[in-house]
């Protein structure tokens, strides 16, 4: 979801920001004005996909610093040896590459708010150097050891279970404290599926008429019973593969099953003519709508399978439509198919898979 413009009245604006009449999205746009009143620093929980970079525009936008800067970066996507000075810049000559003096995100917010998005990726070294920041409201750029004052909100979020990364020795404590002083819950999809229908008109609503579809009964039905791993940003890309497959068109409940999930082989596919059972040299014949295609039933007698190739082929497929799920970030990808971050990255260079995202 999107901002889309200012409007006179915060209901108004609210509403149109946090889609939805469920008591979930209610109690999400009635949290968000409880908050915007104060400059505490607000820590957004929830899986990724739910909007938590627009919850923390929301807090900007209704709040007094409404007028200022609102700087969102992502603290996974950053190279760890750049994030401190991304964060509080550098001076020229600093280090190599650093052929001119950048201002940081920390200066470039200014009198506005600061969002940092999945603040649990941080690295434990970073995390000293911003709460020092948090506690003294000073920074220092690199290769300067001039303090300067900072009057910024801080606004983060993270989908990770900070309880078990204290817990683990992977997040400090004191930090915790320092940017939740209020901790605000984003509600999974799957916890307000009846906002889905409102969602998908809000998605729909800048595409050209000939390409909407429409939904029948049945396929809400299925919609609202999915799971929705990737949630809010899952179904925005459902929209738009639906548009693209099947505009103008009214779809049921099995064209929103295949929509789903993409990568299943349609029924056709799968077809196994019944008789008469062909040797096993016969490459069979499936019938595939616009297109005659020949697969070999199974090999012949003494040819091996290459398994290995098989099985990599299907990995490679999965992680591109884990890739797409997550828009590129990396540790939300690896934890929609269940791998450790470093893992999913050694299985991207191994194929060749370009790196979106830390």
């Amino acid at each position: 979801m999107t901002v889309v413009g200012q409007f006179d009245s915060d209901q108004a604006a609210l509403e149109t920001l946090i889609i939805g009449a469920s008591p979930a999205a209610q109690h999400l746009r009635e949290m968000i004005r409880r908050v915007a009143r104060s400059n505490a620093s607000v820590m957004l929980c929830g899986p990724s996909g739910s909007g938590k970079e627009l919850v923390a525009r929301a807090i900007h936008d209704e709040g007094m610093r409404s007028g200022k800067a609102f700087t969102a970066i992502n603290c996974g996507a950053i190279p760890g040896d750049l994030i401190e000075s991304e964060l509080f810049g550098h001076e020229k000559g600093s280090f190599t590459g650093a052929h001119a003096r950048r201002i940081g995100h920390f200066e470039a917010s200014e009198g506005g708010t600061l969002f940092l998005d999945e603040i649990g990726d941080m690295r434990f070294d970073m995390q000293v150097k911003l709460l020092r920041v948090l506690e003294d409201r000073t920074i220092v750029r690199v290769g300067s050891s001039e303090p300067r004052a900072v009057d910024v909100r801080i606004i983060s979020a993270t989908h990770q279970n900070l309880d078990e990364a204290i817990g683990e020795g992977r997040f400090r404590e004191d930090l915790f404290f320092r940017l939740g002083v209020v901790v605000l819950q984003v509600p999974s999809l799957a916890s307000r599926a009846e906002d889905i229908p409102a969602l998908i008109r809000h998605f729909q609503r800048k595409m050209p008429a000939d390409v909407k579809c429409r939904y029948d009964n049945a396929a809400l039905a299925t919609l609202m019973h999915h799971g929705w791993p990737g949630n809010i940003r899952e179904l925005r890309n459902f929209v738009e593969r639906a548009s693209v497959l099947h505009g103008g068109e009214t779809l049921g409940a099995d064209d929103v099953a295949m929509l789903l999930n993409p990568t299943a082989a349609p029924a056709a596919w799968r077809a196994i003519p019944s008789s008469p059972a062909p040797s096993p040299d016969t490459a069979i014949e499936i019938d595939v709508p616009g297109n005659a295609a020949l697969f070999p039933k199974t090999p012949a007698p003494g040819r091996p399978i290459d398994l290995k190739r098989e099985i990599e082929t299907i990995e490679l497929e999965q992680i591109h439509v884990a890739l797409d799920m997550a828009d590129g970030i990396i540790s939300e990808a690896a934890r929609l198919l269940t791998l450790k971050r470093t893992t999913l990255i050694e299985k991207m260079r191994k194929y060749g898979v370009q790196q979106q995202a830390a």
